[in-house]
């Protein structure tokens, strides 16, 4: 097995830039950026969006009402080709 090949596994925090969430991970990911949590001293990596600010994961989703939509389309084109 070839050694020296694989990068640094280590604890980093992926920060939220919609909600200002926190996650401490750990991933072969580098940043130059820094954050301290905790009293520690992490590299951050700044995301748009996560499950903290989705809003599929929130609950604040928008439902399209597709059977008005239906029932508008149908009533728009009722008399259409007769």
């Amino acid at each position: 097995m070839q050694t020296d090949i694989h990068p640094e596994y280590k604890q980093i925090v992926f920060r939220d830039l919609a909600s200002g969430a926190t996650f401490l991970t750990r991933s072969t990911t580098t940043s130059d950026k820094t954050i301290e949590l905790d009293g520690e001293t992490y590299p951050v990596i700044d995301v748009e969006i996560s499950s903290e600010s989705h809003p599929f994961y929130t609950g604040k989703q928008r439902i399209l009402d597709s059977a008005g939509r239906v029932e508008k389309f149908n009533s728009r084109y009722k008399n259409f080709g007769k």
